[in-house]
């Protein structure tokens, strides 16, 4: 039946065509889209967890990896889903859309993708590790949390600091507790008078009473500088710095070897100056004369 408006005769068969290949190239798309997702997440994330698994990766990196292959799945299978329904126009305008949006993010965000880029090496290479104390650019504190973008440590003084991660991998970091060995120094300064060999022998003694010190090696005391008022002996103990404290046992260490050169008359010098001449004092008597009047 053909109804006019307005002059023209309109048959309503004519837009069944275009209207089921609409619908067609929707469901077409939907389709493929959600086969292609579908097998992608299925195969590809089993197979990125298996690989990184198998390779001794962190936890915290396998997630990472496996959430990024899902939305890396998502994109492709938006694009090929497009590209086999015919969407050629709309998946021109989301490349160009994606990449404005990437390029405008990567100047955004450059410093939490540094920051990002660090945290991965970092948890994978594992310069250090929840617990271990560290000392970077004159800080040090004690790791309590590594996350991809900061990392937490506290310090000695029960304070929280939160470190970019990329101060971190850009630093000279010192791993205090890394191995099983650490020597600890400690400066001991002595009169010229006094006899070197009666101070070395007080300070091994001390060093080797005190608990935590390793026998192996053995402490030792080497003359190590001839200062301006004093012979420096360098006192050497070495402990496991994941059984012992260093600072509890540096201080015992400084502590005792106080009370034993005190015991035994061994002289501890500070740095002093000493003046030698005369001072010639010039009229006197005017002085004298001003002060009485």
């Amino acid at each position: 039946m053909v109804t006019p408006i307005q002059g023209v005769a309109l048959d309503p068969q004519q837009y069944v065509p275009p209207l089921v290949s609409a619908v067609t190239t929707v469901v077409l798309f939907i389709v493929v889209f959600v086969i292609i997702y579908l097998l992608g997440k299925y195969f590809l994330t089993r197979a990125v967890e298996h690989s990184l698994r198998r390779r001794d990766f962190d936890e915290t990196l396998v997630g990472l990896m496996v959430s990024t292959t899902v939305v890396v799945i998502a994109v492709v299978a938006v694009a090929l889903a497009a590209t086999v329904a015919g969407f050629g126009v709309v998946l021109a305008a989301f490349a160009t859309l994606a990449g404005a949006l990437a390029l405008a993010v990567g100047f955004a965000a450059q410093d939490l993708i540094a920051n990002f880029v660090a945290g991965v090496f970092i948890i994978q290479d594992e310069p250090f590790t929840v617990g271990d104390w560290i000392e970077w650019n004159g800080n040090s504190g004690v790791v309590r949390d590594i996350q991809l973008r900061v990392t937490k440590l506290d310090t000695f003084d029960n304070q929280l600091v939160t470190v970019p991660n990329s101060d971190l991998a850009s630093a000279a970091v010192i791993n205090n507790v890394a191995n099983d060995q650490r020597r600890v120094s400690v400066d001991f300064g002595i009169g010229y008078d006094d006899d070197t060999g009666q101070a070395r022998d007080a300070i091994i003694d001390e060093g080797t009473q005190i608990d935590g010190v390793l026998e192996e090696p053995a402490p030792t005391a080497p003359v190590t500088g001839l200062g301006d008022s004093a012979v420096v002996l360098q006192g050497r103990i070495w402990i496991d710095p994941n059984e012992s404290s260093y600072g509890a046992i540096r201080a015992q260490f400084v502590e005792a070897v106080k009370h034993r050169f005190d015991s035994e008359g061994i002289d501890m010098p500070y740095p002093n100056t000493e003046l030698s001449g005369g001072i010639e004092v010039t009229n006197a008597g005017e002085f004298e004369a001003v002060t009485s009047d």
